[in-house]
């Protein structure tokens, strides 16, 4: 079990197609949950790793202004909001992929970005202007492999053709974009009612 959860991802990564087949087929969910969550920790934690300790030269961040948690959600409400609005569209397009296998096929795809984003945390502290090129080609290939890899875990985890398949990703897209602007929405009209609620209490005390 234990060298099952170091190898299993790597070789889903290497072989998306059988990978994803064995994951959804021939893997224990509970398993599956358990590498999705270390995956998602893995990549909030490369986050902070690299606003923190990564190199001038490419490091966009103030360490001083960065702040954990909001590194953390910035990981994991894209996930979730990415497994919701597919799973609610492919539902609707007959679509075979159960939410849980959508979440664990959609971290499975996050793998490539830590692998190769983490060394590079360290590695940009000792490389100068001229080779930062290096740095922005590697990210470019952790990212195209991701999507990739998102690619085929939707087409496998769906069984949906190549063209469904890109068009369902285009659709959860543009179903994310909606459901932040919901979210906003949502929290800017608690944020108000609490304003609200709040001037409202100042005025009782000071009359009282």
């Amino acid at each position: 079990m234990n060298r099952e959860l170091v190898t299993f991802p790597f070789h889903v990564i290497v072989h998306p197609f059988n990978g994803y087949w064995d994951l959804k087929y021939d893997r224990d969910q509970k398993f599956n949950l358990i590498v999705s969550c270390v995956v998602l920790f893995l990549l909030a934690l490369t986050n902070i790793l690299g606003a923190q300790y990564s190199g001038f030269v490419v490091n966009l961040y103030n360490p001083n202004e960065m702040n954990s948690l909001l590194e953390l959600v910035y990981v994991v409400v894209p996930v979730l909001f990415w497994c919701v609005a597919n799973w609610s569209l492919t539902t609707l397009m007959d679509g075979e992929g159960k939410f849980i296998e959508i979440f664990t096929a959609t971290c499975y795809a996050l793998i490539p970005i830590v692998v190769i984003n983490f060394p590079w945390i360290w590695l940009s502290n000792v490389i100068s202007l001229q080779e930062t090129s290096f740095y922005a080609f590697s990210h470019a290939v952790a990212y195209l492999w991701f999507i990739f890899l998102l690619f085929a875990g939707n087409m496998t985890v769906h069984q949906f053709s190549a063209g469904k398949t890109l068009g369902i990703m285009v659709l959860t897209v543009i179903a994310m974009g909606f459901m932040a602007f919901i979210s906003l929405l949502f929290f800017s009209l608690v944020q108000q009612i609490i304003a609200f609620i709040t001037v409202i209490y100042q005025e009782l005390v000071m009359r009282s």
